[in-house]
């Protein structure tokens, strides 16, 4: 399927290149306590390893927006810093190293206060996302439009558009949108309608989508569907869960469209009556570990011996198991038995140089 993506005006977030057809952008938020700098960039390491490509902080408080400094110090990825109500604290980030910063304009108490924003973010060269979720729509939209539905997301769409114009009327257009709701098909909506009147990127997400299952599903329906009809330049996949875990689902998705791909392709048996090895922990094993892999590969983790080398005949490396024994297959033909116990350690030693190889 050819995707033809919308053409939307281009931004930098650090380097980053967002819009204007750029790579589209996985990005995630912590869940550390922004002041603890130790913690906070301990986990962000850990999502640059999966592949992040931005990373957001909340900042609550002027102590966190002081800790960004050395937060930005430690890290690769740009860092965004999260804002809500009080101006001073997006200015405190700017001044403190934050790349880019998101606001819902509307909420800073006013035109004087955000005006002092739009200065800093022009002295700082620093971008803005304007987010909209639907639980923080003006009052006076509402009433006009009614809340945000898939048949009538008017009120998103307003709400945004209304923020982009006041940071428009101050000489300021480093500007990409966001217009989030927790159900997923008033996010699609609302994003097709949005994306029909604007320019601008937009950063993509259904917020509180959930937990592991239901936070997929519903951010891979929604993201699945305005990705393929070539709307959306960055996004977010929230889950109830270890950040890392948005990555993980972020970039399967996208390689499922066939948009981006990252590190190696990843496939495993449903299991059956003919599993005789604990395929479960097994892949989840894998599966943890390839994530800090970069070169695209193929990898099968098949719960039969007998069928499985066969049926992952296209992959270029895999491993199955039973009775006690496991084997290691390269494109469907035997390359090593293993014992069942030795079977993990043993294969992922062989993804090991298999990396190494692909450096």
């Amino acid at each position: 399927m050819l995707i033809n993506r919308q053409r939307t005006r281009r931004i930098h977030i650090g380097s980053v290149p967002i819009g204007d057809l750029s790579t589209i952008t996985v990005q995630s938020m912590t869940n550390t306590d922004t002041r603890d700098v130790i913690a906070t960039v301990d986990q962000i390491k850990r999502l640059e390893a999966a592949g992040c490509d931005l990373i957001r902080v909340a900042v609550l408080d002027l102590e966190a927006a002081a800790a960004l400094r050395q937060i930005r110090d430690q890290i690769r990825i740009p860092l965004i810093a999260d804002i809500h109500f009080d101006h001073r604290l997006a200015v405190a980030a700017m001044e403190n190293g934050a790349q880019a910063i998101r606001i819902n304009p509307g909420n800073l108490g006013g035109r004087e206060k955000l005006a002092r924003v739009v200065a800093a973010a022009k002295v700082h060269q620093v971008p803005i996302r304007v987010g909209v979720n639907s639980g923080s729509i003006e009052k006076d939209l509402l009433r006009q439009h009614g809340y945000p539905t898939p048949e009538h997301p008017i009120a998103l769409i307003e709400s945004a558009l209304r923020n982009v114009r006041l940071l428009e009327d101050m000489g300021f257009d480093k500007i990409k949108i966001s217009i989030k709701s927790s159900d997923t098909l008033t996010t699609v909506s609302g994003y097709q309608a949005l994306a029909k009147q604007t320019d601008y990127p937009l950063h993509l997400g259904v917020t509180e989508a959930g937990g592991l299952i239901a936070g997929t599903v519903k951010s891979s329906v929604a993201l699945g569907i305005l990705l393929s009809q070539g709307i959306g330049d960055t996004f977010r996949v929230s889950l109830t869960r270890d950040p890392v875990e948005e990555i993980r689902v972020g970039f399967e998705l996208l390689r499922s469209l066939k948009i981006r791909e990252r590190g190696p392709e990843l496939i495993s048996c449903p299991t059956c009556g003919r599993t005789r090895i604990d395929l479960f922990s097994l892949a989840e094993e894998v599966e943890r570990y390839v994530q800090t892999m970069t070169r695209p590969l193929k990898i099968a983790v098949m719960g039969c011996v007998v069928n499985g080398p066969g049926e992952a005949r296209e992959a270029d490396i895999g491993i199955a198991g039973g009775h006690g024994v496991g084997i290691i297959f390269k494109k469907g033909k035997l390359y090593r038995k293993v014992a069942e116990d030795e079977l993990l350690p043993v294969f992922l030693e062989e993804l090991r140089k298999l990396e190494e190889q692909g450096a």
